[in-house]
């Protein structure tokens, strides 16, 4: 096994804390193959209560990382999630960054 070169640094300490954590890394991948995802979808999907989901999705709107939109679907009131293009760039890197360490732990 080679020793990596000491100026490197480990993919893990690019990994975004905001990104990374696994039900938030969830609703940016869900909603990346959707384009745009209702609410309730990712609440199944993801097995969250409304309220967890909710505290989730603030803190991606907060870091500019997905874009909410309510509105209604014939009389009943809907949540719409859209990435926002620094939410594209921040999965496409957490991504990156985990394939990086995939690639420098083989177990085989």
């Amino acid at each position: 096994m080679t020793t990596p070169e000491p100026d490197v640094a480990h993919p893990v300490t690019g990994l975004d804390e905001v990104v990374h954590q696994r039900v938030r890394l969830g609703i940016l991948a869900i909603v990346h193959e959707a384009r745009r995802a209702e609410f309730g979808y990712l609440r199944t999907q993801l097995d969250l209560t409304a309220g967890n989901l909710s505290k989730h999705l603030s803190v991606l709107e907060v870091a500019g990382l997905i874009g909410v939109e309510k509105g209604y679907e014939g009389k009943r009131g809907r949540t719409w999630i859209t990435l926002t293009a620094a939410g594209d760039a921040a999965l496409a890197d957490e991504i990156g960054r985990l394939k990086a360490l995939i690639a420098r732990v083989r177990l085989d």
